[in-house]
This record gives structure tokens, sequence and C-alpha cells, in this order.
């Protein structure tokens, strides 16, 4: 039985790998070429960049962990 769970497990790792390789190389492809009507804006710089992808999530986690942790009634419920 465990002949087949490794068989199945290694299939499934290998169609993983190869799914994954497939759209790591094409995906560059789809950046060249540009299709009518595109208009690219200027690119972000590294304070932009770092603001939009690290500390704006950052903030939102801590927004909606604070609202979780002001609403939830179960430590009211056990310290009542």
């Amino acid at each position: 039985m465990d002949k087949k769970l490794n068989k199945k497990a290694l299939r499934a790792g290998v169609i993983t790998a190869a799914t994954a390789l497939t759209l790591l190389m094409s995906t560059p492809a789809f950046a060249l070429a540009h299709d009518d009507g595109d208009d690219p804006g200027s690119g972000l710089n590294v304070a932009q960049t770092l603001g939009l992808f690290v500390a704006l999530p950052l903030v939102l986690f801590g927004v909606i962990a604070g609202l979780v942790i002001l609403t939830d009634k179960s430590r009211k419920q056990q310290q009542g």
C-alpha cells in the first residue's frame, strides 16, 4: 500500500513541478508583447514598491487583526 501512495505522491509532485516550470518560462514572454492600446505608465521607485507590496499589506493585516481582537466576544464571556 505504501508503494501506491509513494507512486501517487511522486506523480503529483512531477505534475506540479512541470506545471510550475511551464508557467515560469512562459510568463516573461507575455510581458514583452504589448497589446494595442497599452499605455504603460512610469515605473515605481523602491520606496513606492516597498510601501505598496510590504507596508500596506502589513497595515491592513494589523487593522483586521485589531478589529477581530476588539470584537471578540468569547473573551468577554469567559471573564463574566
